[in-house]
């Protein structure tokens, strides 16, 4: 079985992830953005029974753009957000893509969800999915 390793900056948070994930998604939401510091988040979503956490996690729960709300970790040392689980999506985790620290993982994400909020220089990959 497939385990991959996600972390904070600093290394002191980190989580083990069992077996393939279900989905991987970007969102342009301005929350995401906001949240990310970037033009979209890249995150992976899991089953929450696949995941194990290690580190000591701090959270915070904030509303996207769709009004659902979710609790997110962060390292309370390197400030690094590594996951978070959706009110929405009960038993669900969700990674941030670039915690894992793995140019080379595979798919590319599958899904894009609030296009209408996408910068204009962002290419969506090819065949994925647009939930806009």
């Amino acid at each position: 079985m497939t385990r991959r390793t996600a972390s904070c900056a600093c290394g002191q948070l980190s989580l083990t992830c069992k077996g393939e994930p279900l989905r991987i998604s970007i969102c342009h939401c301005l929350a995401c953005q906001r949240r990310t510091g970037s033009a979209f988040s890249y995150q992976v979503r899991y089953p929450e029974a696949s995941v194990a956490v290690q580190g000591e996690a701090r959270e915070f729960v904030k509303a996207g753009d769709s009004g659902n709300r979710a609790h997110f970790g962060f390292c309370p040392h390197c400030g690094s957000t590594v996951f978070w689980r959706p009110e929405a999506l009960p038993g669900i985790v969700l990674v941030a893509a670039g915690a894992f620290a793995d140019p080379a993982f595979p798919p590319p994400p599958q899904v894009s969800v609030y296009g209408e909020r996408r910068h204009a220089w962002v290419v969506v990959p090819p065949g994925c999915e647009r939930l806009d």
